[in-house]
């Protein structure tokens, strides 16, 4: 196990030194101490996560601290016209590397230390898929109606059963395989506990509130004796912790292929707290609808070699997109596509 005192002295002690000290919030071994919480009992997981966001917090506040430091150096002005003396022992850093982490990006991280905290382990998904794992994996047969309602862009190559391949259109699409991987988990009396944040693929018309491009957060989690209750508690304390504030939260009906029951999940607004006629977030309703969820349909199971007779378990989607949106009070979902600087630099 890491030593967690020494591994922060030696990295802020580095991001004191750096002069590009937010690379460090990118840190390797941070992501591989998170790794570690799947590896421990589950009683030990939840003090070892709070040393984990402890050390976190102490570098990001050293990166603080080097930030304004490196604000206050007197930097000679350079012409940004001219090309940079390569040749040069120590060539001068030009203010186009002085970048920033992109919204998005930022806020998958945060989304994902949440999680990890809650035992939950973060696996990547794909860019390009096959039809199994976006639709037969998820009962959705060949020839299901429900099939029509994702939109989806195909390449012109396919598989081997002849199936064009598919931009997936949710990380759903890595849900038999995280079943898959992790099913040995249960044989040992521990839960399978993963989510998936990456980006998904529509075939959209463009607004303010829909964009071909955008990012999803797939969860999934698998035991013994799941039920709607813990995935309703999950969630509500997911959003508690992202938004920092209590919630309401309630679910409605709906149907989607590969759960049973479905549910719309919705929160009481974040913003007006349901007081705002005027809240342009929620309309004046005080709930906003945010996200499918439900608990994972037998067939589902049965098609990652679960047998849904001893284990249940619940999943859900959430667009990352829109979680940010009403974080900051963004208004136009195209901003974070655009590459436009003036909205990026704000982050």
């Amino acid at each position: 196990m890491v030593d967690l005192d020494e591994l922060r002295r030696e990295i802020v002690l580095a991001v004191s030194q750096s002069k590009s000290p937010r690379e460090f919030l990118r840190d390797r071994r941070l992501r591989e101490l998170y790794d570690q919480i799947k590896s421990l009992p589950p009683v030990e997981r939840g003090s070892f996560g709070k040393q984990i966001n402890e050390l976190k917090q102490a570098v990001e506040q050293a990166i603080a601290v080097r930030l304004e430091e490196l604000e206050k150096v007197d930097l000679k002005p350079i012409d940004v016209t001219a090309p940079m003396d390569v040749n040069s022992p120590k060539p001068e850093l030009l203010p186009s590397e002085q970048g920033t982490i992109h919204p998005l990006s930022a806020e998958i991280e945060r989304i994902s230390e949440i999680f990890n905290r809650m035992g939950f382990v973060t696996e990547e998904s794909r860019e390009i898929d096959d039809q199994f794992h976006m639709f037969e994996s998820l009962n959705f047969p060949k020839g299901h109606p429900a099939r029509d309602d994702y939109d989806t862009f195909m390449t012109e190559e396919t598989d081997s059963n002849g199936d064009r391949l598919i931009a997936p259109a949710h990380t759903s699409t890595m849900q038999n395989r995280v079943l898959m991987k992790y099913r040995d988990n249960l044989e040992k009396g521990e839960a399978i506990a993963a989510i998936v944040p990456d980006r998904v693929f529509r075939n959209e018309d463009l607004d303010a509130r829909h964009e071909h491009t955008f990012y999803q957060v797939e969860g999934v989690y698998v035991s013994r004796r799941v039920n709607v209750g813990n995935l309703i508690a999950t969630l509500q304390e997911f959003l508690q912790e992202y938004y920092g504030k209590k919630l309401d939260v309630r679910v409605n009906p709906f149907y989607f292929p590969f759960t049973e029951p479905s549910f719309e999940f919705a929160l009481s607004c974040p913003f007006c707290e349901g007081k705002n006629p005027d809240c342009k977030v929620c309309s004046g309703e005080g709930w906003i609808e945010l996200l499918g969820c439900g608990m994972i349909h037998p067939n589902v199971l049965r098609a990652a070699q679960i047998d849904p007779n001893e284990y249940t378990g619940f999943a859900f989607g959430c667009g990352i997109d829109r979680l940010v949106m009403m974080k900051y009070g963004i208004e136009d979902v195209r901003h974070f596509e655009s590459g436009k600087l003036d909205f990026l630099e704000q982050f």
